[in-house]
Order: C-alpha cells, then sequence, then structure tokens
C-alpha cells in the first residue's frame, strides 16, 4: 500500500542558485512542485557576498534548503575580472547588442568552464540525493556570447549525464529560460510571482547595483522593455 506520505512527497531537484534575476526565476518555476536544494558557489568573485545575501533571502522566501560550495581554486584559473582585479568592464543601452563590443566583454569576465564546473558538481548533488531534475538559468541572451548558455550545451550535458551518471532517476537538466530574453524572463517572473525583488545581478558586488556592467544593463533593459517596476537600486 502506497501511504498518504508518499504521495503527497515532492520530487526532488537541485538548483544552481547565483542569486540572479535568471536562477531566481528559474527555480521559482519549479518551486511549487519540486523539493529543491540549492546550491551557490563560492569561486573566488567580487560579488560573492551579495551572491550570498541574495540566494539566502531567496531560499528562504521559496523554502529551500541551501548550501554555499568553496571552489575558490577556480579563481586561478584564466585571468577573468570578475575574480582579479582588474575593472569590471562597463556597457550601456547602445552598446549592449554590439556583437563585436559583448564578445569583447564576455572575453573579459569569462571564467574557464565555469559552467561546466557548476553543472558536474550539481550533477553530483542529484546523484546523491536522488534528485531527478538540475535547474539552471541559462537563456538565449546570454547564449549570443556565452556558449555554456546555450541549446546545445544543455542538450550535450544532458546526453553526458545520462552516458555517466548511474542514478536511477534519470536525471536531467532543466533550464526553463533557454528560448527566453532578458524581458521575457522578466514577464515569466512577474506571471509567477518568482522573487525578482531580492534577487541581484551586478558584477561588481557593491550594496548597489553598479548600473553600468553587462549584467545590470541587461536587468535594467529588460524591466524598462517589459514595462514591470525594476526594485533595483542603480548607482549609475
Amino acid at each position: 500500500m502506497i501511504s498518504k506520505n508518499n504521495i503527497n512527497k515532492k520530487k526532488k531537484a537541485i538548483s544552481v542558485l547565483s542569486g540572479g534575476l535568471d536562477s531566481t526565476v528559474a527555480t521559482a518555476y519549479y518551486a511549487k512542485d519540486y523539493d529543491i536544494h540549492a546550491i551557490t558557489f563560492d569561486y573566488g568573485q567580487k560579488s560573492l557576498n551579495k551572491e550570498i545575501e541574495s540566494s539566502k533571502e531567496i531560499t528562504n522566501s521559496l523554502g529551500m534548503e541551501h548550501t554555499i560550495i568553496d571552489i575558490k581554486w577556480l579563481a586561478n584559473l584564466g585571468n577573468s575580472s570578475l575574480t582579479n582585479d582588474s575593472e569590471i568592464p562597463k556597457t550601456n543601452f547602445e552598446n549592449i547588442d554590439n556583437t563585436p563590443h559583448s564578445e569583447d566583454i564576455a572575453s573579459k569576465v569569462w571564467v574557464p568552464a565555469r559552467n561546466i564546473v557548476f553543472t558536474a558538481i550539481a550533477t553530483s548533488f542529484a546523484e546523491a540525493e536522488g534528485a531527478e531534475i538540475i535547474i539552471v538559468g541559462w537563456d538565449k541572451e546570454e547564449a549570443v556570447t556565452f556558449p555554456d548558455n546555450s541549446k546545445e550545451f544543455l542538450n550535450s550535458f544532458n546526453d553526458l549525464i545520462a552516458i555517466g551518471t548511474k542514478s536511477l532517476n534519470n536525471i536531467e537538466i532543466k533550464a526553463p529560460l533557454i528560448d527566453l530574453n532578458k524581458k521575457e524572463i522578466v514577464e515569466l517572473g512577474e506571471k509567477i510571482n518568482a522573487p525578482m525583488d531580492i534577487s541581484y545581478s551586478c558584477y561588481v558586488g557593491e550594496k548597489e547595483h553598479c548600473g553600468i556592467c553587462e549584467s545590470c544593463v541587461r536587468r535594467k533593459r529588460a524591466f524598462l522593455d517589459a514595462n514591470i517596476d525594476d526594485p533595483s537600486v542603480y548607482k549609475n
């Protein structure tokens, strides 16, 4: 006989949660249907403290377990302005869709194989905890200059998981934003009541959003284009 507790028990999920707009909306998208364990990575990034602060608020708001994982060694690889002393690149509405400009920014903030590392660790958690899905915030807009946000990357990683794990749950990465731009992500977040007001997107990591890094500019534009009030405070 199947007990009532087993019938009502939610399926397990792992979320890769940075506390940013995309991962917040993606996590909230599955919050009602899954028992989610959110993981946030410390890879030596400038925005670490704000990411942890936002992620904790988000998981508390949604009633989820939250774990911070130390992978500071990743900061020693490559030459990303997210993790070293160099200045974070600036941009604006006029240039953000200029492909050479955006690719130049991407090259300066790129952390070697970051999403591969994140997703591999999330897969270990999923297999160990019997989770069925791994939730990520990869999206179409960022996939233009960040290949580890693309549908090709998603499909390839799911193929890898199918081959390289022994889980009985057929673990699958779920990227509910994979076909959406930032405006559409904000619209979805509003529709599902995602806690976007406590998310944090800035590369710089100060109390207020800088307003001029790529992540801030995409966030600002998304709320404007969606005609939805932006809860963020920007310095610029």
